[in-house]
């Protein structure tokens, strides 16, 4: 019986180490989605300047990418200049501002930059959690329908966007 005591933590660190090394060759932004392939949920919600409100159907017409951001968001900070490219090359991105302070981000906007046709104030996280986003930043392309067709979760750059967005965005938009 003691032989057994003194082989269990043995057993116990082998069992954690095939757990563990099983968890190092996951990919975090790979996290799959229940609403892929479905419509975005209804929503509406006012813009960053309070002007209006963006619903769900102000989506549709386009192929839209949906960028979740927020000022307390390190990541996000690194992914704007590439997302103002994105704009600047026709790509309708639509701001989701999430769980922050509208006058922080009025200020983020203002001295780097509008790559958003449109930003939704999302100051509860409502939106956010309709969407299953677990953080910032987080990016679904949605086609001309309505319907969330890509997710990304961190940061969009030019290699993301080569290999992985920009292939399902081309055949969305036709």
């Amino acid at each position: 019986m003691k032989k057994i005591i003194y082989f269990l933590p043995v057993l116990l660190f082998v069992v954690l180490g095939v757990f563990l090394f099983r968890g190092i060759q996951l990919d975090p932004s790979d996290m799959p989605s229940a609403l892929m392939d479905k419509p975005v949920p209804a929503f509406s919600l006012p813009n960053l300047d309070n002007t209006h409100h963006i619903s769900d159907l102000d989506i549709r017409g386009q192929v839209t990418l949906i960028n979740v951001w927020a000022t307390w968001c390190v990541s996000c900070r690194m992914e704007h200049p590439y997302l103002i490219q994105l704009a600047s090359q026709g790509v309708h991105i639509l701001g989701l501002n999430y769980k922050d302070d509208d006058s922080k981000a009025k200020t983020w906007i203002r001295e780097l930059g509008n790559p958003y046709a449109d930003i939704i104030s999302d100051k509860t996280g409502s939106l956010g959690l309709d969407l299953g986003v677990f953080g910032a930043p987080e990016s679904f392309l949605i086609d001309k329908n309505g319907i969330i067709r890509y997710k990304r979760v961190g940061v969009i750059d030019e290699r993301v966007w080569r290999e992985e967005i920009q292939p399902v965005y081309a055949k969305l938009d036709r």
